[in-house]
């Protein structure tokens, strides 16, 4: 059989008309609606509706996470964690009452936690907002409700019990899994799920922190190392002050942190030391960012079930926890008294140990399988080296304040500003945390160093980021194959060979694909508007349990269909987040019109390639994106590049050679019909073109 028939289509005419529509449903009409608005409004509407859910799932997750810490350290373990100003200020235990009882706390919460996430929802272990970075970049519509149900409750076992961890990776997974879901079920485009999922992120951290400003630029912030992400920064600020002004409505809208007394910049000099500061953060940030994906690599090797891993990281976090109670819970209570100068008093062997505990502990409660975010502890662990460092410098140097709260807070800066390559978003956020925006200045300083540092070696704490905007999948394909824009799916798409619906039976839809020999199909419900595909691998696997199993609970709903009036550039971009050879294909009802696979779609460019080779593309006024094909006789074919004599206003950005893709050297060789495309100076765009044309031919003007 053909590869189009393998891959979901049967009629081998690509004339038959493809499926009528029919009455457009609710979800159909709001959807189109939706997709009608133009920018402003759009997100208007998205964003306001994303902030909301985002204000209500930080609520929720703030209680839960109150209710677990009460159960398991205050009830079992009879020690109470000291809070920052914004959240009571509560000094907390002196000592423990029952030291014994504080390791068995822990590995509870991380047996409970280990059990729920590797049952249900694996792909909620370890820190939500890596996860969600992945899907904006990949796949925006994959994120799972179930994911975020189980996150709450996983996260708030594992950080409730006593573990390292911080309340902002499952707040945020709230938020950026409720943006998948628009995605889903608004049939958003690939470009405004990416911004739904950033817009969610962003004002689920916001709220949680109480720092809406902050976590609208870190919506825009986050996705990449080295870039940023415009096109969320506004829904990102409409969502975030939303979401702050609904979790604030419940617990209040004072900064998360006090600095008794304040702080005012004065003497120059202190930037120094600050950049000393930043030097030192650098540092941590990197250690902290190997350690945490150390322990990740090792857990992975440990020969026994993931469900125990994670109570082998809260064990050993109980035992640090034993001498250093520091590490306990999210350590918020911790930084309120290093800004308030309550851990002056403590023996220098022990401030210095504070953050390399931290990092311990975070790897071991969450890089081992628990559930939590590592940017609440990675600012913990930022205040504790800005008072190390400060005790080790106040005796000698210059200038420097007799308090040790600038430093605290700069601290925390620059260790998660640098590793997290996000330093704007995190000064701001800070800033707002502590309620004073005088250490920025100071603040530049320290966190541009500490940027520095962790961009030369190119590492992150998340490392789903990309470098960035234009390393994203959807950008590298649209410039390398610019006659995507050309193209209409309507002309390519093929009717689907087998449609099932979802009230179907696992044995009745797997003999449709086995008849058919396909490996999946399009779902759709009982009034024939798509769900989701089907993948005859899943359905063999459980009609192995029960052939007469239904088949809604292996349907896949995340993968995007592709509307029938769009361009093939968004065709690719669909096929490449499947991971499959086809997608289903849609009219404005969600009801099926075709299929468009990888040979439908390879066989319409090839086409276009040949009727419109040497088609160009303005960038800017003075550079012209082309791709064209090396004609028979043409002046450059048969040689390599450095020898071809091309313009010198000319880039080769890739060549395609029999079918195979591959970046250009100046020792690759050009052949007759190897595919070239290639950035051109306007000035010298004739002379290429005539250089790729047969020497018979004249190009045209």
């Amino acid at each position: 059989m053909n590869s189009s028939a393998k891959s979901g289509s049967v009629e081998k005419n690509p004339r038959r008309p493809l499926a009528a529509k029919g009455s457009i449903s609710i979800l159909g009409r709001l959807s189109n609606w939706i997709k009608s608005l133009s920018y402003l409004p759009k997100w208007f509407i998205l964003a306001s509706v994303i902030g909301i859910i985002a204000g209500l799932g930080a609520i929720v997750f703030y209680a839960a996470l109150s209710f677990s810490t009460h159960i398991f350290l205050q009830l079992l373990a009879g020690y109470t964690v000291p809070t920052p100003s914004g959240e009571g200020n509560l000094a907390g235990s002196a000592s423990y009452i029952r030291a014994w009882a504080i390791p068995l706390v822990v590995v509870l919460g991380g047996l409970i936690s280990g059990f729920i996430v590797f049952t249900w929802a694996p792909e909620a272990e370890g820190h939500g907002t890596d996860a969600a970075i992945d899907a904006i970049h990949h796949n925006p519509r994959k994120i799972r409700l179930r994911a975020v149900v189980v996150k709450i409750i996983a996260s708030a076992i594992t950080i409730g019990s006593g573990g390292s961890g911080g309340r902002e990776g499952p707040t945020a997974q709230i938020s950026a899994g409720f943006g998948s879901l628009l995605a889903r079920v608004l049939d958003l485009s690939p470009e405004d799920g990416r911004i739904a999922v950033s817009v969610g992120i962003g004002s689920g951290i916001g709220a949680i922190f109480s720092a809406p400003l902050g976590g609208a630029v870190l919506a825009a912030d986050i996705v990449y190392r080295d870039d940023f992400e415009f096109e969320a920064l506004l829904p990102g600020t409409l969502a975030s002050i939303i979401a702050y002004a609904i979790f604030g409505a419940v617990y209040g809208y004072e900064p998360l942190f006090n600095i008794p007394g304040g702080y005012s910049f004065s003497h120059p000099i202190q930037l120094l030391w600050f950049a000393v500061l930043g030097l030192v953060a650098g540092g941590m940030g990197l250690l902290y960012s190997r350690s945490f994906y150390g322990v990740v690599g090792l857990t992975k090797k440990l020969p026994f079930t993931r469900k125990l891993q994670p109570a082998v990281g809260a064990l050993l976090t109980g035992l640090i926890a034993l001498g250093l109670p520091e590490v306990l819970g999210t350590g918020y209570g911790w930084v309120q008294k290093g800004l308030s100068a309550e851990l002056t008093s403590l023996p220098l062997y022990i401030i210095l140990l504070l953050p390399f505990a931290r990092i311990a502990a975070t790897a071991f409660s969450i890089g081992t399988g628990g559930s939590g975010g590592v940017f609440g502890p990675g600012m913990v662990i930022g205040s504790f080296t800005g008072l190390a460092v400060w005790h080790l410098m106040q005796p000698w140097a210059p200038g420097i304040s007799h308090d040790s709260a600038a430093f605290v807070v700069v601290g925390m800066m620059a260790v998660f500003g640098g590793i997290s390559r996000a330093p704007i978003a995190v000064m701001l956020m800070v800033g707002e945390m502590t309620g004073n925006m005088s250490l920025l200045a100071p603040a530049m300083v320290a966190v541009s160093i500490a940027w520095f540092i962790v961009g030369r070696s190119d590492d992150s704490i998340y490392r789903s980021q990309l470098r960035t905007r234009a390393d994203a999948p959807a950008r590298r394909l649209s410039f390398g194959l610019p006659l995507l824009t050309t193209l209409k799916v309507a002309d390519l798409a093929r009717p689907a060979q087998v449609v099932v619906e979802n009230s179907s039976s696992v044995s009745d839809a797997l003999s449709k694909l086995r008849a058919a020999s396909l490996p999946g199909a399009p779902v759709v419900d009982k009034e024939g508007r798509y769900v989701g595909v089907v993948a005859a691998s899943r359905l063999e696997e459980a009609a192995r349990s029960g052939p007469e199993n239904q088949l809604d609970g292996l349907v896949d709903a995340s993968l995007a269909p592709l509307p029938v009036a769009s361009k093939l550039d968004l065709g690719l971009e669909i096929l490449f987040q499947s991971g499959l050879a086809w997608v289903p294909v849609i009219d404005d009802d969600r009801k099926i019109s075709g299929v468009l696979s990888v040979g439908d779609l390879v066989r319409g460019y090839n086409k276009a390639l040949d009727s419109r080779s040497g088609y160009m593309y303005d960038i800017t006024s003075y550079a012209l994106a082309l791709e064209a094909r090396v004609e028979k006789g043409a002046p450059v074919a048969g040689k390599i590049v450095r020898e071809a004599g091309l313009p010198s206003g000319c880039v080769l950005v890739w060549l395609q050679h029999d079918g195979v893709r591959r970046h250009v050297q100046g020792s690759t060789e050009i052949a007759e019909g190897d595919v070239i495309s290639a950035i051109v100076a306007a000035d010298q765009a004739r002379e290429f073109r005539r250089m790729l044309r047969s020497s018979q031919v004249a190009p045209p003007s």
